[in-house]
């Protein structure tokens, strides 16, 4: 792990920026920190096209004190109008070297430890994909679950666009993943407590409220559904589902910090790209 002081600075997130839409490059060029020892979480799902992922980290690096970046499922498509034709494992290590050029940390680097207030905290950005566990009711199996999404019509874009290789299957690389981050979770001293930050949510819990409960599938994995305790969570930050909000589950706080498309936020009655501060906290009653 690696310590920076915060001052007197804020630990604010943000995610599902989605700067194929102008509104919501707009968003990004807008964004500022209130102090220069600000922080930024940046939990996925930025663009699909690896020059996009590049200017928006880019232009938030150049305006944070440090940003911390984690991978969304759309940065690990292979979509069409990408130049870079990249797929699975290669495709996340170059986005990495690509952060790490421009002084932006991932969930390959020492975990970070916030000191500012609300600290100490080690700061532990997360890759973990997901194995659909989170399965639709009824059904007990993968293929009998993807059956049922398909006849619904709910199918995520990853069954076309994002591809696992080296490994056979997405549910593979994501035990992968999940094996490898829990032993390095596990290093982190037990006097710490964590802010662990993943594109999707470690619990099923958060997807209880989508309007297709199927999508789920998409959505995280079960066997990360112990760790907020495990591993001494003050809060999960994820994204993803594009509800941005607060939730609280066996007393540890969970926030979906995503914007989200424009259809989705121009719905809503707050502002759009708002940074959502984490560290201090500001309501920590469930």
């Amino acid at each position: 792990m690696t310590s920076t002081a915060g001052g007197a600075g804020q630990l604010l997130a943000i995610s599902d920026l989605h700067i194929g839409y102008a509104e919501n490059r707009e968003l990004v060029e807008k964004m500022r920190p209130d102090t220069d020892d600000d922080w930024l979480l940046v939990a996925g799902d930025v663009a699909e096209s690896v020059s996009r992922i590049r200017w928006a980290l880019e232009t938030l690096a150049g305006r944070f004190r440090k940003v911390i970046w984690v991978p969304g499922n759309h940065e690990l498509w292979t979509h069409p109008s990408d130049t870079v034709t990249l797929r699975g494992v290669a495709r996340y290590e170059y986005l990495v070297e690509m952060c790490r050029e421009l002084g932006v940390t991932t969930p390959e680097d020492p975990y970070p430890v916030w000191e500012g207030p609300g600290g100490p905290v080690a700061v532990a950005p997360l890759f973990l994909l997901y194995d659909y566990s989170f399965l639709p009711d009824g059904c007990a199996t993968k293929d009998e679950g993807l059956a049922y999404a398909y006849s619904t019509g709910i199918v995520c874009n990853d069954e076309h666009l994002l591809h696992p290789d080296p490994y056979p299957t997405r549910e593979e690389w994501c035990r992968a993943r999940v094996a490898e981050t829990e032993r390095r979770l596990a290093e982190i001293p037990e006097d710490l407590p964590t802010v662990l930050v993943n594109h999707y949510p470690l619990d099923r819990h958060p997807t209880e409220v989508l309007w297709y409960p199927e999508f789920a599938m998409w959505c995280g994995t079960r066997l990360t559904a112990d760790w907020h305790h495990r591993f001494r969570v003050a809060t999960m930050v994820y994204g993803h589902l594009h509800i941005p909000r607060t939730t609280w589950h066996d007393g540890v706080r969970f926030e979906e910090v995503s914007v989200g498309y424009p259809r989705e936020w121009r719905k809503r009655e707050e502002p759009p790209g708002r940074l959502r501060r984490i560290l201090p906290v500001e309501d920590a009653t469930p």
